[in-house]
């Protein structure tokens, strides 16, 4: 039997799934590691532990799976978490598949992340990552002066911000100096692992477009005038759609991964657009929301367009375009204050949410711990928690940090235009309260797929479009339930919806001053 293997390295894990080619989910591995913050407005990551490493791990523990002599249809736990375990179930192998063969793999990555390498791929330094990586500011304002506000948004499709790639690349350049030698060579994490795993140094349209001010989202196609202008001299990768095959796996990275030597190896892309792919965001109007670390949106579009405070970038397959947008920290507060409280099982702190009213009591959480992306593009945001007395709990907390997050998609929902269909992704969808919260609060109903594994699922797909086994058409994805707003928690709502939105701008000037200390 062939298979092939998915593989996402995110903020929080790396996950890999093994599936036969359509669909079926044989087996999975997780490896679990965090950002290193080394100061404020820093988010790191070891590209050879956190990403090559990891990867390297699951990719071992699944192809043993696939070639176990054990039969199919004793695969101990594939068909429960075929049916949509979250997060929660993605820890280690699950059974095997009778004697099977790994025909193509795809890899996708948290990003667009940066990180400088030398010709072996060792890396110079540690991995700058997405826009929770706030250390280039200086250098978003000297481009945007450079190149002109609204050039930027016209040209890329966005203005630039922490998420932007090329003002990361000069700050790199600026703090490298002479460190940025002429073999060097920068990378995302899933193309850093794509070049351990072939040799081939390549770019996905989509991360590309991700590299602002040095893509046209019209031409979909390097800017090299602006390259030439800001950093001369940058070496730019050969760009690819993340469907195409990019090479095959060369023998030290089969003996350290057990895969083939020539198994095929697909570009792939950001984790978010392969998580959109694996439900089935495809169409103009449909609108992926995802919940995991960061929340993150994207939405399919007729045609390119600039909206000013959100993304326009390219999608997945060949000559689409994506619109999107991106909190900084959403899940990964839950998990702050889960390890906050004890470290009591989340199940518990999770029912104690549950048992608490709609407006957790006159509690409000802004959701800035990390700085914040969109709406407000403030990397000097901070958390505030407004409204706390002694009547107030944990359970409150986990309520109110579910309602703030919510809240803030509500505004993030209201500058979306045409959407039809919204399809809800990630572990935060498992048990049912942050999901029915946000829906409350936006008025929106979300599709939950049946399948949630998230992007290693779409890569898996990928996978088997780019070697041919599958029409580059076929859909995966099949619809579990709808959450449906609660109509009767609307006035609620809209009352601390209200007051999440006055918080922030009468709080900003002093979170500013704690921000700088």
């Amino acid at each position: 039997m062939s298979f092939v293997i998915g593989v996402d390295i995110g903020t929080g894990s790396t996950k890999a799934v093994l599936c036969t080619l359509d669909g079926e989910v044989v087996a999975v591995a997780r490896r679990d590691h965090a950002p290193n913050l080394p100061r404020p407005g820093w988010a790191e990551m070891d590209p050879i532990h956190d990403w090559w490493t990891q990867v390297t791990e699951v990719l071992t523990e699944l192809t043993t799976n696939a070639n176990a002599t054990n039969a199919f249809g004793d695969t101990a736990g594939g068909e429960g978490f075929a049916r949509g375990v979250g997060d929660a179930g993605l820890s280690g192998g699950v059974g095997g598949a009778g004697g099977g063969e790994v025909v193509g793999v795809c890899v996708s990555g948290l990003g667009p992340c940066v990180v400088q390498a030398d010709g072996e791929l060792v890396p110079r330094r540690p991995a700058i990552l997405y826009g929770i990586d706030s250390r280039a500011t200086r250098e978003i304002a000297e481009l945007t002066e450079q190149l002109g506000a609204e050039a930027i948004l016209e040209r890329c499709g966005k203005e630039l911000s922490s998420q932007a790639i090329g003002p990361k690349l000069a700050w790199l350049r600026r703090d490298a100096g002479d460190g940025w030698r002429p073999d060097d060579r920068w990378f995302s994490a899933h193309t850093y692992v794509i070049a351990r795993l072939t040799g081939e140094w390549v770019l996905d349209h989509h991360t590309a477009s991700q590299c602002d001010p040095f893509y046209d989202i019209h031409q979909q196609d390097w800017a090299t005038d602006w390259v030439d202008a800001v950093l001369p001299g940058l070496v730019l990768p050969p760009l690819v759609w993340p469907y195409e095959q990019v090479g095959v796996v060369h023998e030290a990275a089969a003996a350290a991964t057990g895969l083939a030597v020539g198994t095929p190896v697909i570009a792939g892309t950001v984790d978010a657009w392969a998580e959109a792919f694996s439900v089935g965001v495809r169409r103009p109007g449909d609108l992926m929301l995802m919940y995991g670390s960061t929340m993150f949106f994207v939405q399919v579009l007729p045609a390119p367009t600039s909206v000013r405070g959100l993304w326009t970038t390219s999608g997945v397959e060949p000559g689409s375009h994506t619109l999107a947008a991106g909190m900084a920290t959403s899940g990964s507060i839950t998990t702050w204050l889960q390890e906050l409280t004890g470290g009591i099982p989340f199940a518990t702190l999770l029912a104690e949410a549950a048992a608490i009213p709609a407006g957790s009591e006159g509690l409000v959480l802004l959701p800035y711990f990390g700085g914040e992306r969109t709406p407000i593009y403030d990397p000097l945001a901070r958390g505030v928690i407004a409204g706390l007395t002694l009547r107030h709990g944990r359970g409150h907390l986990l309520r109110a940090t579910y309602e703030g997050i919510a809240c803030g998609v509500r505004q993030i929902l209201d500058t979306f235009t045409g959407t039809e269909r919204v399809v809800a992704v990630g572990g935060g969808t498992q048990g049912g309260l942050w999901a029915q919260i946000v829906s409350d609060v936006t008025g929106v109903e979300q599709v939950v797929p049946r399948q949630t594994i998230g992007a290693s699922y779409g890569d898996a797909l990928l996978a088997a479009i780019g070697i041919g086994a599958v029409p580059p058409d076929t859909d995966w994805t099949q619809a579990d339930h709808v959450v449906v707003p609660d109509p009767s928690t609307a006035r609620t709502y809209e009352t601390l919806l209200r007051t999440y939105t006055e918080l922030y701008p009468a709080t900003r000037d002093q979170i500013h001053r704690l921000a700088e200390q």
